[in-house]
């Protein structure tokens, strides 16, 4: 299991996210244009992010409780979200072999595209890191 429980998948992604911005702001405009906000429901740890990108600063929230109705869910087990983040399973892959399970708006998946190519930069030095 890549995450031992939902506390060390949030400081993970916490990390990554906030190199992401700070190193590479672009990563977000295609979010940011599409207007989404996105909830990833992670399960093997149970765990929930949201990332709100409706308007300026992208917001990110960690846990199931949120202010925010997504609308699109992603359903994916933290190993499936370790190995796209690793850049070992493209995101297309991972929808197409449903270890990412869309609900909604399917093709508004791949405006994560972008954000999950710039993470894969960033993650394994996070990983390796902690």
């Amino acid at each position: 299991m890549a995450y031992q429980d939902e506390a060390q998948l949030y400081g993970y992604l916490e990390n990554l996210f906030n190199r992401v911005e700070a190193d590479l702001p672009q990563a977000t405009e295609s979010l940011l244009k599409a207007k989404l906000c996105i909830r990833f429901n992670v399960s093997r740890p149970d765990a929930a992010l949201v990332i709100n990108a409706k308007q300026r600063p992208l917001q990110i929230e960690y846990g199931r409780a949120n202010s925010h109705k997504p609308d699109l869910d992603v359903d994916v087990t933290g190993d499936a979200l370790h190995q796209i983040l690793l850049g070992q399973l493209s995101l297309t892959k991972a929808v197409g072999s449903k270890k990412v399970k869309p609900k909604g708006p399917v093709w508004k998946v791949m405006a994560l595209a972008d954000l999950f190519y710039h993470a894969q930069k960033i993650y394994p030095s996070v990983y390796a890191e902690q």
